[in-house]
């Protein structure tokens, strides 16, 4: 009568594996461009690590095993899965009717706040590239390319493995790996965010422009949030497939901005970008969740905001459905 395997000490591989959660989570969603669906495929990656950690040989470290078992539960997701776009991503600004790539619905890119993916090491350069490797605009790039291509990318220009780690983790040769990751670094290059573009929600510049935006919407100041934004900003508001870049954006932005009171808004970050947590005033006076802003800064203005629609994702940011 054969016996049943042992269970790993749940203690020890807590301790093993838990330092891990944060930078897998973020992993997931480099590859995914979903919280949510992230948040589901690192429980199962825990779960499988717990189910085959007895048999886990030391072969590689722990936290190589654990990328190998999180990056292919995603490439397995990724086959059922169509790529998430941003709206600038189906077609030109001001289209009615942008071009898309199926008849379904589009399943949009989320946001993820960066509470959840910070690194919690006290490096200073890891913080920032792990900001820099979320930004909204490489992570709708990202989406462009083809599922392990895209593994490629991450694994190499963004962790770091080497190309031999890399093709173990993919289960695939070191020569797929750096074909790969040719064809990926082509593809991406024109589209990915560069230094210029782009400023550390951290840097008080950033957070600046965040408090003036919040300001000018909450008053309904529209001469504040004209002088606020670029003559070339841009304006995505997903789930509407439409976006609106420079006068359209101007006016559009200014639009929705009713009048001085109608909105709420608080501070937050997502993407390693300055971000706010929106509450819209219903008729009976109550602030009701409305969505999450994401901004793209220069050191003092938007370049471009990025406005997800969707009231579930302040409860995924840690905001109340209701102030």
């Amino acid at each position: 009568m054969s016996q049943a395997p042992a269970l790993p000490d749940s203690r020890e591989f807590t301790d093993r594996t838990e330092p891990f959660r944060r930078e897998l989570l973020a992993h997931c969603y480099r590859l995914l461009g979903s919280l949510d669906d992230a948040e589901d495929l690192v429980q199962e990656t825990y779960l499988r690590a717990w189910r085959s950690y007895a048999g886990f040989e030391g072969r590689s470290s722990v936290r190589t095993w654990l990328y190998q078992i999180a990056t292919n539960a995603c490439l397995t997701a990724l086959q059922r899965a169509a790529r998430r776009p941003l709206p600038s991503g189906l077609g030109q600004p001001g289209e009615r009717e942008p071009a898309q790539e199926a008849d379904a619905p589009v399943t949009w890119l989320q946001p993820i706040p960066d509470a959840l993916v910070t690194p919690e090491s006290a490096d200073p350069a890891a913080v920032v590239v792990s900001r820099e490797s979320l930004r909204l605009a490489l992570i709708a790039s990202l989406q462009h390319l083809p599922a392990r291509q895209r593994a490629a990318l991450i694994l190499r220009d963004v962790l770091a493995f080497s190309a031999e780690e890399s093709a173990a983790i993919l289960g695939t040769t070191t020569v797929a790996v750096k074909s790969s990751l040719q064809r990926a670094r082509a593809r991406i290059r024109q589209a990915s965010p560069t230094a210029e573009q782009v400023a550390d929600p951290s840097e008080p510049q950033a957070r600046a422009v965040l408090d003036r935006y919040i300001t000018a919407f909450e008053n309904a100041d529209a001469a504040a949030l004209k002088r606020l934004l670029r003559e070339d900003a841009a304006l995505e508001l997903p789930p509407s497939p439409v976006w609106y870049a420079g006068d359209g954006a101007m006016r559009t932005a200014v639009a929705g901005l009713g009048s001085p009171g109608d909105w709420r808004m608080i501070p937050t970050a997502a993407n390693g970008q300055p971000a706010a947590a929106a509450y819209h005033r219903g008729t009976d006076g109550a602030y009701t969740a409305y969505g999450i802003v994401v901004l793209t800064t220069t050191s003092s203005a938007i370049a471009r905001i990025t406005v997800f629609a969707d009231p579930a994702l302040l409860v995924s940011f840690g905001f109340p459905p209701t102030v």
